[in-house]
C-alpha cells in the first residue's frame, strides 16, 4: 500500500519550495534543514492544486519557483525577475540640468519637508531569543531522554524474556531429576 503523503510549502530566499513528504519530519529533511520550519510559521501544508500537483509527481524531491512568480515548481527554476527601478537621482539631476531652466522654475521654491518624526527603537528580542533557545534544547534533551529510556526498556523486556526462558529450562530439568529420582526411590520400595 502507498504511503499517504502531504504538501508542504515554504520560502527560501528568493524561491518558494514545495516537497511531497510522509510528514513535516520528512518535509524538513527533504529541505535539509534541522530547523523546525513548521513551529516557527514560516513552513504550511500547500494549497496550491498546481503546486500540489508537481510535488506529488516527484514525491521527497524539493521543487521551486521564485517568490511571487506564478512558473511552475521545478528542479532547476528560473531567476527571479526584478522590476525595473525608477531613475537614479544623477540621471535625474542630468535631466534638468539639460532641460533650459526658466526664470519660473528658478523662482519657484518647493516648501520645506516637515522633519519626519523619530521612530522609537524596535523591541529587544534578546530575551525572547534567548527563552525560544532554552525551549528548544530542553525539547531537545527531553527527546534524548525519552529514547534513552525506550531503549532501556527494550533491553530491560528482552534480559526479563532471557531470564524467564533459562529459568523454565531449569525448571523442567529438575523437575525431570526429581521424577526420576522419586520412581527410583519408589521402586526400591520407598514410601513418603
Amino acid at each position: 500500500m502507498a504511503k499517504s503523503l502531504k504538501v508542504y510549502q515554504a520560502q527560501f530566499g528568493f524561491y518558494d519550495s514545495v516537497v511531497a513528504a510522509a510528514n513535516q519530519k520528512a518535509a524538513l529533511r527533504a529541505w535539509g534543514t534541522h530547523q523546525n520550519l513548521f513551529a516557527e510559521g514560516q513552513a504550511h501544508v500547500a494549497t496550491d492544486e498546481a503546486a500540489i500537483a508537481a510535488a506529488l509527481s516527484q514525491p521527497d524531491v524539493p521543487l521551486k519557483r521564485a517568490v511571487g512568480s506564478t512558473d511552475p515548481f521545478g528542479l532547476k527554476p528560473g531567476l527571479p525577475q526584478i522590476p525595473d527601478l525608477p531613475p537614479s537621482r544623477e540621471k535625474k539631476a542630468a535631466r534638468r540640468q539639460a532641460a533650459p531652466a526658466t526664470a519660473a522654475a528658478q523662482v519657484v521654491r518647493a516648501s520645506p519637508k516637515p522633519a519626519p518624526k523619530p521612530q522609537p527603537p524596535p523591541p529587544d528580542r534578546r530575551r525572547l531569543d534567548a527563552a525560544e533557545a532554552a525551549m528548544r534544547t530542553l525539547e531537545d534533551e527531553r527527546h534524548r531522554q525519552t529514547q534513552a529510556f525506550e531503549q532501556r526498556r527494550t533491553e530491560l523486556a528482552r534480559d526479563v524474556a532471557e531470564a524467564q526462558s533459562r529459568w523454565d529450562a531449569r525448571k523442567r530439568a529438575a523437575q525431570k531429576d526429581f521424577d526420576a529420582a522419586d520412581g527410583a526411590y519408589r521402586k526400591a520400595g520407598g514410601t513418603d
